[in-house]
C-alpha cells in the first residue's frame, strides 16, 4: 500500500521477485489474514495480473478466496481461474460457526469450480474448527488438494493421517501444511509437508531451508536454523498479524510503507523495538 491506501504494484512486482530469488517454494496471496478482505474487486485482479506476470511457472499462486458468503468465495475464485492462478486458499466461514455437515459441503462446491483447494483451519480466527474425521470425508475430491492447518497442534498431522486412512484413503492424501510458525518444525517432523509462514515475509530463504531440514527429519539442523528464529515467530504476534510482520518488511527495507487500511493499523511505536530485536536476532538487520 502506499500511505494513502492504494495498491503499489510496484512495490508489489519487487516483492515477487524478492521471494523469487530467495528460492520461496509457494507464494500465498491475498491472504485472508491480510488487508483482501478490504479490497474491491478490481483491486484483487490487478494484483492477480501482477502476480502471474511476474511469477506464473516459476513459483505457484495460491490465492485466498475464502469468506463468510458462499457465493463470494465462489466470484473469487473464479477470477482466480480467469487470472491464471494455480489453486486457491479458502477458509472455514467465520464468525457464522457452520456444523461439520455445512463445512463439508461448503469445501466440496467450492472445489467444483475447478481450481485445486487448499482447506484452511484456523478456529482461533473464525470460530470453527473443521475436524479431522470430517477433513477426512472430503480428501478424495479431485480438487481437494492441502490443508493449512493453524490450530498449533502438532497432532493434527497423525489425526488427519489416521482419518483419511480410516475412510480409505492414502495417508499422505492430502499435503499438509502447518500455519503456526512456532510450531511448524515439529509438525513438518512429525509427517506434515510444509507452512504457509508469516515468518517467511521476511526471512524467506531461512523458512525454506528450515523445511528442508525439517523434510529430511534432521533435527539438528533443524535446531541449529530455527534457533534464531524463535523470537520472530513469536513477536510477529505481538499485535494482530498482519500489522508487525508488514512493519518488518517494511523495517528490512522490502517496502518503503507499513501502512494497512482500517479497521487495522500500522505497529504501534511501544511494539517495535520488540519487533526491531527479533529481526536483528534472526540477522536480517
Amino acid at each position: 500500500m502506499t500511505p494513502t491506501g492504494a495498491i503499489d504494484l510496484q512495490q508489489l512486482r519487487a516483492l515477487l521477485q524478492f521471494h523469487l530469488q530467495a528460492g520461496t517454494d509457494g507464494l500465498c496471496i491475498l491472504g485472508t489474514t491480510g488487508e483482501a478482505a478490504v479490497m474491491t474487486m478490481a483491486e484483487r485482479k490487478a494484483v492477480l495480473d501482477v502476480a502471474v506476470e511476474e511469477v506464473k511457472g516459476k513459483i505457484p499462486i495460491l490465492v485466498g478466496t475464502g469468506t463468510i458468503d458462499p457465493e463470494h468465495v465462489k466470484e473469487q475464485t473464479l477470477q482466480a481461474i480467469d487470472c491464471g492462478c494455480d489453486a486457491s486458499l479458502v477458509v472455514t466461514p467465520y464468525y457464522v460457526k457452520p456444523p461439520q455437515r455445512a463445512l463439508i459441503k461448503h469445501f466440496e462446491t467450492m472445489a467444483d469450480l475447478g481450481l485445486p483447494v487448499c482447506i484452511y483451519n484456523v478456529p482461533g480466527r473464525t470460530g470453527v474448527d473443521f475436524l479431522p474425521e470430517n477433513i477426512a470425508q472430503v480428501a478424495g475430491h479431485p480438487n481437494i488438494v492441502a490443508v493449512k492447518e493453524a490450530t498449533g497442534d502438532v497432532s493434527r498431522v497423525a489425526q488427519i493421517q489416521d482419518a483419511c486412512e480410516k475412510n480409505g484413503f492414502k495417508r499422505d492424501e492430502l499435503l499438509l501444511l502447518s500455519g503456526d510458525d512456532g510450531t511448524t518444525d515439529e509438525f513438518v517432523i512429525q509427517g506434515g509437508h510444509g507452512c504457509i509462514s508469516v515468518t517467511a515475509n521476511v526471512a524467506p530463504s531461512a523458512m525454506h531451508q528450515l523445511m528442508m531440514a525439517a523434510l529430511k527429519k534432521d533435527i539438528d539442523e533443524v535446531k541449529r536454523i530455527n534457533a534464531p528464529l524463535a523470537n520472530l515467530h513469536q513477536d510477529e504476534f505481538i499485535e494482530a498479524n498482519p500489522i508487525p510482520i508488514k512493519w518488518a518488511v517494511k523495517r528490512i527495507g522490502q517496502i518503503d510503507c507499513s501502512y494497512l487500511r482500517p479497521p487495522l493499523d500500522e505497529l504501534a511505536p511501544e511494539f517495535q523495538g520488540t519487533v526491531e530485536s527479533a529481526l536483528r536476532d534472526a540477522g536480517l538487520i
